[in-house]
């Protein structure tokens, strides 16, 4: 009688499945050229010639200044769409990033500009904004957090009344309360941060005395941070599980309550990050012109299918599209073109995601039904299941 032979290693590349591999990477490509061609006939239909303004936006975003500019708006884009992201991965559509940004980047320098707050060394100081900014919006978002666990109300209602009251409650408190007019302003502010507490820039472009904000090296932190959190750690597994099938993550022992609560406090954490890169390295302080980021990480978020790099490369195209802006109007062309290609993109993003998840199925099924006939432990009937298997796995994340 032979010894049994050993089975060989499996190879990590048996687990990439070209079949549903090729239509992902086809779907975002064709997703933009959809969303050029529509932007394209909205122009004709102004009377305007597209390919000069597919030229003058590229020419214009490629400029030093330019490229400075986008990776600014990127950094805040970035952090907006991972604090959607967070959400959208336990299965939660968090709408406050806006509430929660505004109340958390105001209660951040109110409190680093305070006449008390004199005292402390500007480093120290631009950690205490971070962390104040951080525990407020978790607080924030924590609200609609316990509405969903002890009441059953839906975070999407929660969440966008809670973006109408923080919106108010910072008016409220910046204009008749704690806000400072500095002398010859119009407006008021929190109070302009003291200079040893300004975030340094980056001088990473060259052809330009403007810098980078320096918030964007925690962008990238926060990107790797997020990464490692949902692929490598318990805690993202079962923030993946509850998302996918929350009954099964229960069945299993995961407390369901607990992860909603622990998502929506993690993401309303990071959303409160969302305006402290112009706070801290452009402004050096809070004015009401603060907002609008939160609601474009949904569309971020969406179009880099959360995803840590899809996001970095989605946040860099809506910077270059609102950069882009500035040229359109010296054109003559209006910007609201700008708004229809920027809609187009995130619903021709997620409409060719759906049929490439559609496509990829398909071929799957049809792979496996092929090989059932094939007798039990064969090459094909086993290369068919571990295939079912690594897909399955990839849904899940």
């Amino acid at each position: 009688m032979s010894a049994p032979t050993a089975a060989a290693p499996r190879s990590p590349w048996r687990r990439i499945d070209p079949a549903k591999l090729i239509p992902q990477l086809v779907a975002p490509v064709a997703a933009l050229v959809i969303a050029a061609a529509i932007s394209a006939i909205a122009l004709l239909i102004s009377d305007k010639d597209p390919i000069l303004a597919f030229k003058d936006m590229y020419d214009f975003g490629v400029t030093p200044d330019s490229q400075v500019e986008i990776l600014n708006k990127a950094s805040e884009y970035y952090i907006a769409a991972v604090a959607v992201a967070i959400g959208f991965k336990m299965g939660l559509f968090n709408i406050g990033v806006e509430g929660q940004s505004k109340i958390a980047a105001f209660m951040g320098g109110a409190l680093a500009s305070a006449s008390f707050m004199h005292w402390m060394p500007g480093s120290l100081r631009i950690v205490l904004i971070i962390v104040v900014a951080m525990l407020v919006g978790a607080a924030w978002a924590s609200i609609a957090a316990l509405l969903k666990t002890q009441r059953g109300v839906s975070e999407v209602i929660s969440t966008l009344m809670l973006n109408l009251i923080g919106a108010l409650v910072v008016t409220w408190l910046l204009n008749d309360q704690w806000g400072v007019q500095e002398p010859g302003a119009q407006i008021k502010t929190t109070g302009i941060l003291p200079e040893n507490s300004w975030m340094p820039g980056l001088p990473i472009i060259a052809g330009t005395d403007q810098k980078v904000l320096g918030f964007l090296v925690i962008s990238v932190v926060l990107g790797i941070a997020y990464w490692f959190t949902i692929n490598r750690t318990r805690f993202g597994f079962d923030l993946r599980a509850t998302g996918y099938n929350p009954f099964a993550a229960t069945a299993s022992g995961v407390n369901a309550k607990r992860m909603i609560i622990t998502a929506m406090l993690i993401s309303g954490g990071i959303a409160g990050l969302v305006n402290l890169p112009r706070m801290l390295g452009e402004s050096h302080t809070y004015t009401e012109g603060f907002g609008g980021i939160g609601f474009t990480g949904i569309a971020v978020a969406l179009l880099g299918r959360n995803h840590p790099v899809g996001m970095a490369l989605g946040a860099v195209l809506w910077g270059f599209l609102a950069r882009s802006q500035l040229i359109l109007d010296l054109d003559g062309i209006p910007k609201e073109i700008v708004l229809i290609m920027q809609g187009v993109a995130v619903l021709s993003v997620v409409i060719a995601y759906e049929l490439a998840a559609r496509i990829g199925r398909r071929a799957q099924q049809k792979r496996v039904g092929a090989v059932t006939a094939a007798p039990a432990g064969s090459a094909p009937l086993a290369a068919a299941t571990e295939s079912a298997a690594g897909s399955a796995s990839e849904e899940s994340k």
